[in-house]
Formats: C-alpha cells, sequence, structure tokens
C-alpha cells in the first residue's frame, strides 16, 4: 500500500539506520489536541491541530568521555518508509547529520552512563499500533452543559471567561541498543473565570475554578458553575484587611501549587552540592529528617488512578533532573516524603552514583496524602473561628533556594471565614511562604482529590491534594491587583 508520509515507528528506524556516530536516540512525538475557548458568555473559537515533533540524540566517544548533540525538527516532511520526499532535500538525514555535527562539536556530559538495554527497560504500549488522536467529539458532552452555565449566567449578570483543552501525544522511543518503547499521554483541562457584570458586586469580583482530566467524561460543568457561583455569592459583601499572618485554608488547588514547586526544587544532586533546602547542615542531604508535623506523605506513582503518566524515563536531552541516557530505565512509586520525614530525592544514574543512594527518576504525576484523612473543605471552613480561604496562587516566584522561600500573589478570591461560614470577599494580597514551611507548621489535612494547580497546571497538571490548615500564612502585603 503506498503512503504519502511515513509513520512514527518508521521515522525511527530509518533515522537509527542513518545514524554513523556511536550511539544514537531517536524520539517522535505524534500531538492532537483540540480546544474551545469561550468569553462574555459565549464561545469564541474552537479547533483541533496535529503534530509531530522528531529528536535526534546523537553520541560521540571520545578519550575524555561521551559527547551529546540534540536536534529537534517539527514539520518534518518524509515520503513512505521514512524515505526522503522524491524530487526534495532528505529532511530526515539532514537532521541526523546535524545532530552528528552537534555531538562532535560538543564537549563531554558529566552525566554520561551507558544507554539502556531491553533487559533494563521499562514497559512501554504496543510499538506497532497507529498513535492515539483526539478531537472536537471530546467536548461532547461538555459542551452543551457550558452552555447551559452561559444561560445561567447571563441571567445573573454575570460573565464566564474559560478554555478547555485536550491532548494526546504518543512518543516512539528507537535506540541503536535496541530499545523500541512508547507512550500514549491523554492530557486535559478546563478552566472558568466568572466576573460580576453588576454593579456594586465587590467592586467587579472575580473567581476561578479548575480541572484536570483524561478524556472530559468526568468533567461536571453545572458543579463547577455552582462553585463559581458561590464564590461570587460570598463576594457580595467586602472586606479590606491589612497584611499579617492570618490563619489560612488552601484548597486542593493552591496546596498543589506549592507542592509542584516543591517537587521541582528536589534534585539529589542539587541537594548533596549544597544548593537546596533539602542540603544537610554539615553536607549531604537531610533524608530521613521530620519535614511535616503530621504523618504527610508525598509520592509519585506511574500507575496513579487517574493520573497515570509514563513508567519509563522518557527525556529529549541530558540535565541534572533528568537526562535522556537514562531513557527507557522504569519508575514505580516513589515516595518523596513519607510519614512526614524526607524518604528520597529526584535521582538519575549519575547522581545515584555521586550520593550512593538508589535512582528514583521524575514521575510526571504528585500526590500528597494524609492516611486516614476524611475532612472535606467544607468541614473544615465549618470548623474555623476566624480565618481566611485563598482559593488561588499567583505570579510564584523563588526568593530564597536554601528555605525554599516563595513570594507570589492571592489572585481570584480570598475569602474571610467567620463562625464556620465565609462572610466576605477580602482584598488580595502579597505573600511569602515556602512550601517546607508549611508542611512543618500545617496543623489539619484532608482528603487529597484530582485537582489542577493554578499556575504550575499549565505544565504538571497530574496532581491530588488535600485541603490544609496553616495557622500563620504570611500575607506580607496588600496587593491592588483583582
Amino acid at each position: 500500500m503506498s503512503r504519502s508520509s511515513s509513520t512514527a515507528q518508521e521515522i525511527v528506524e530509518r533515522a537509527l539506520k542513518l545514524s554513523r556516530g556511536d550511539g544514537c536516540m531517536v524520539l517522535v512525538e505524534e500531538r492532537s489536541t483540540a480546544n474551545l475557548r469561550w468569553a462574555g458568555n459565549s464561545l469564541t473559537t474552537n479547533g483541533v491541530t496535529e503534530g509531530r515533533t522528531v529528536t535526534v540524540i546523537a553520541l560521540t566517544e571520545g578519550s575524555h568521555g561521551t559527547s551529546v548533540g540534540v536536534m529537534e525538527r517539527s514539520g518534518l516532511r518524509t515520503g513512505a518508509d521514512g524515505e526522503a520526499v522524491p524530487g526534495a532535500p532528505d529532511e530526515l538525514e539532514e537532521l541526523v547529520r546535524a545532530a552528528e555535527r552537534a555531538s562532535r562539536e560538543a564537549v563531554p556530559a558529566e552525566d554520561a552512563q551507558p544507554m539502556v538495554t531491553p533487559q533494563e527497560a521499562g514497559a512501554g504500549g504496543e510499538w506497532d499500533a497507529a498513535p492515539s488522536t483526539t478531537d472536537i467529539s471530546v467536548f461532547a458532552e461538555f459542551a452543551p452543559g457550558l452552555g447551559r452555565e452561559f444561560d445561567r449566567y447571563g441571567a445573573a449578570n454575570h460573565l464566564l471567561y474559560g478554555y478547555a483543552e485536550h491532548e494526546v501525544t504518543s512518543t516512539f522511543l528507537g535506540t541503536s541498543s535496541g530499545l523500541r518503547l512508547r507512550h500514549d499521554q491523554p492530557t486535559g483541562t478546563v478552566e472558568l473565570n466568572a466576573k460580576s457584570a453588576a454593579p456594586g458586586v465587590a467592586g467587579g469580583h472575580s473567581t476561578w475554578v479548575g480541572q484536570a482530566t483524561r478524556d472530559f467524561a468526568d468533567v461536571d460543568t453545572e458543579a463547577l458553575g455552582a462553585e463559581l457561583n458561590r464564590r461570587m455569592e460570598w463576594a457580595r459583601n467586602r472586606v479590606d484587611l491589612p497584611a499579617g499572618r492570618y490563619e489560612t485554608l488552601l484548597p486542593p488547588s493552591a496546596v498543589a501549587d506549592m507542592m509542584i514547586e516543591l517537587y521541582g526544587e528536589n534534585g539529589a544532586r542539587d541537594a548533596v552540592e549544597g544548593r537546596t533546602v533539602f542540603s544537610g547542615a554539615d553536607g549531604g542531604t537531610r533524608l530521613g529528617e521530620r519535614l511535616a508535623r503530621l504523618p504527610l506523605t508525598l509520592y509519585s506513582d506511574p500507575a496513579a488512578a487517574g493520573l497515570e503518566c509514563a513508567p519509563f524515563v522518557l527525556t529529549d536531552a541530558p540535565g541534572r533532573r533528568a537526562t535522556a541516557f537514562d531513557n527507557g530505565l522504569p519508575l514505580r512509586r516513589t515516595e518523596w516524603i513519607s510519614g512526614g520525614e524526607l524518604a528520597a530525592l529526584n535521582q538519575t544514574r549519575h547522581s545515584a552514583a555521586l550520593t550512593g543512594l538508589p535512582m528514583t527518576g521524575h514521575i510526571d504525576n504528585l500526590v500528597l496524602d494524609l492516611p486516614g484523612a476524611s475532612a472535606t473543605l467544607d468541614g473544615m471552613i465549618a470548623g474555623t473561628e476566624r480565618g481566611l480561604l485563598l482559593t488561588c496562587l499567583w505570579y510564584i516566584r523563588m526568593v530564597d533556594p536554601q528555605t525554599m522561600l516563595l513570594t507570589g500573589l492571592t489572585r481570584d478570591g480570598v475569602y474571610l471565614v467567620e463562625d464556620g461560614k465565609v462572610s466576605g470577599a477580602v482584598n488580595n494580597f502579597r505573600f511569602n511562604e515556602s512550601p517546607v514551611s508549611l508542611l512543618e507548621r500545617a496543623t489539619e489535612a484532608g482528603a487529597p482529590t484530582r485537582t489542577l494547580a493554578r499556575e504550575t497546571g499549565d505544565f504538571f497538571s497530574r496532581t491530588a491534594m488535600p485541603p490544609l490548615r496553616i495557622p500563620d500564612f504570611n500575607m506580607s502585603t496588600v496587593s491592588q491587583a483583582f
């Protein structure tokens, strides 16, 4: 059967065949995306896109070690079986040669390791199957529900804005050591923002909710809309408060933002070199030290229900936290914090050799859990005499890596809780807090639920977090931002 273009598998095989270096890895990503966007209670755009990215990682062995050249290209033109399009330049061969030139010109990589063999590798999906895809039909149930929310919000003199996206990425990994692995990753997110169009409602209050999903089958637009409406009703009363330390309830989304920041800084090599909050006072690391007052467990698991992700290392370049030299190594459930104690740090094979600790690779999901906890956010509100409900964190930036002190802004909803009920919306603040310090001070944690972080959810969407009670969250200054 003739074809006008080649499959991902054919590109992998031909790129490896073209390789003249001392080693080669090829990654082909096939992406399929569907999206909806809306503003002012009206759908504004929708679309479907498809794309392919080919990455060639060439290795050159020298007297001082292994050097690496990485070249990536989208929109690569190929004919059948990965061959060049007749009468056109051979773009795949050009890509391979460019990676090899870059490799020869590079200094040896300090994290170089032997390529993973099939015997060492994790399990992947069916290699020969066609890439998984998505299309606009993924919104078949979501879109009508969204339309009903437009009508409801229009009648209430509120406006809905937001965005929904579903992406399926099939990644094919082939190496000259014999690996042939593929992983299919569905990723969906929906974000809803409500604004008041009615005069006198908290000066034009704005609030946000979001959800991560694999397929939109579990997205309840009515429930999301009801939560937004509840927060808009809370905002009918406005309360101005000064900066200071307040007892604060963090819902799962805000907890996710802080824990993703923590996870991003848990590299073992950085800790051993004294760069992070996980560095030991006298060298080494803080492994085994108690970090949390409560017996919390922070873990990643490729098989976590609803949060499934790649069960093996899959990356396109050398690095300190994840390196292409480890491509294919299996990933398993890893407890980063266990029962409140620091239990593991992110390790490549290279950093594991330096630290003498097991290899514990980066996994693309994160769960914070307190075994036996069953409290809900509403239940924690009911148990609060006076405090703040902080729904969204924004513009988070590092201040001090040694303590992991972060600064950022509140956005789209800070509320005052009095005598077990939300009594009004509060002005925004700038905060200064450390995720590690929050764990040290948290006095209550609820049951974890799947959630979407407001700021970091764009690149890390697979999380399950509990609500947390912090007795003295530091609102350092009042912010005029809406």
